[in-house]
């Protein structure tokens, strides 16, 4: 233990050496964390047309020519629709702020809700004042951060071009990554490493097609709901949706929340009916859609996941939402895996005490 902290102190002291190994992980991280969400959910395609005698290479550019198609109908169709409703929203944005607070006004003068607060010795001033402050702080980052906003775009810009290049060598050449790592190990130690990367892959590519799916299948249930009940913006509020639900069980609440101050300005009324179509969307997720997609393959306990989320989220942020039940799966895998092959080289030698005497 000493000796692993000397490591770090003397690492902290000679960051400078690090530093350019930082700036390059900085620098690919996002890209290939892009890619490699996309290797998972393309390569069963491209693995099918190649059982069909396709070659490698042509089957990932049909793949890219009918992605290219799909989103040509998704920008001549959908696009201008989700246009027109955020054009709608940012202009509507002051209007729903004021009703809120107007809400928020009359909710103060209601004697239950106050009660309600005391019991949890809550004022209602102070969480006014602190939504107030919390506000100002969002204004003032928007309006002082223009220059990084277009630093944003044109890094979106940048990963456009970048990550079909990349991806599509992950795609060529992906298979063929694992047995090059295997060959730089001692032979008696390849077969265990030969699973643990199966079942490394086996998890990632369960846990990204899954997610993605789940998350698919939520924003369309919630997008149906929201036509059903008449919400305003329902193709913007249920494409949030389906883009927060990545994240485990916290994104469906994350996504209520724009959802709820839509409906804030309707009517008390249209605020239980999101409830009831985000309650009823969550739980057909979570008994059906859920177990069918994902499975239990990555036997993980929602109690863990949950706590998993917080701390990466606390931690690391947004990023650490997405990435923590992931690496938890990878690192569970290995340490069980390593576990199970020292029990088993243990077992296998010979008890020297157990021997006769010669």
């Amino acid at each position: 233990m000493l000796l692993i902290f000397l490591i770090i102190w003397v690492g902290v002291k000679i960051n400078f050496v690090f530093h350019p190994i930082a700036v390059m992980f900085q620098t690919l991280f996002i890209p290939i964390l892009l890619s490699g969400t996309l290797y998972y959910l393309m390569r069963p395609l491209v693995q099918f047309l190649s059982r069909r005698k396709v070659p490698r290479s042509a089957a990932i550019l049909i793949i890219y020519l009918l992605i290219v198609c799909l989103v040509t109908l998704l920008i001549i169709y959908v696009a201008p629709i989700i246009k027109k409703q955020f054009v709608e929203l940012a202009e509507s944005m002051p209007h729903l702020v004021q009703t809120a607070v107007q809400r928020g006004y009359e909710l103060a003068d209601n004697e239950s809700f106050n009660q309600f607060l005391e019991s949890f010795s809550l004022d209602f001033k102070t969480l006014q004042d602190k939504a107030t402050q919390y506000a100002d702080v969002a204004v003032k980052l928007v309006s002082t951060n223009i220059t990084a906003l277009f630093g944003f775009v044109a890094n979106l810009v940048l990963l456009a071009v970048v990550i079909p290049f990349v991806l599509y060598y992950f795609l060529k050449d992906g298979e063929k990554m694992s047995g090059g790592f295997l060959k730089v190990l001692p032979v008696k130690n390849q077969a265990l490493a030969r699973k643990l990367l199966s079942e490394m892959d086996q998890t990632i590519a369960t846990y990204v097609r899954g997610q993605i799916t789940v998350a698919i299948c939520v924003g369309l249930l919630l997008l149906i709901g929201y036509l059903i009940i008449g919400i305003d913006y329902a193709v913007l509020l249920a494409l949030a949706a389906m883009l927060t639900n990545v994240i485990p069980y916290i994104g469906a609440f994350i996504a209520a929340v724009p959802a709820v101050l839509v409906a804030s300005v309707d009517s008390p009324m249209m605020i239980v009916k999101v409830l009831i179509v985000t309650l009823v969307a969550q739980q057909i997720e979570g008994n059906l859609i859920s177990p069918q997609i994902m499975g239990k393959q990555l036997e993980i306990h929602p109690l863990t996941i949950i706590l998993l989320l917080l701390v990466a989220g606390t931690l690391v942020g947004p990023l650490g939402l997405l990435l923590a039940v992931p690496i938890y799966a990878i690192v569970k895998i290995i340490v069980v895996q390593i576990y199970r092959f020292i029990k088993l080289r243990t077992e296998a030698e010979p008890d020297l005490a157990d021997e006769p005497p010669i």
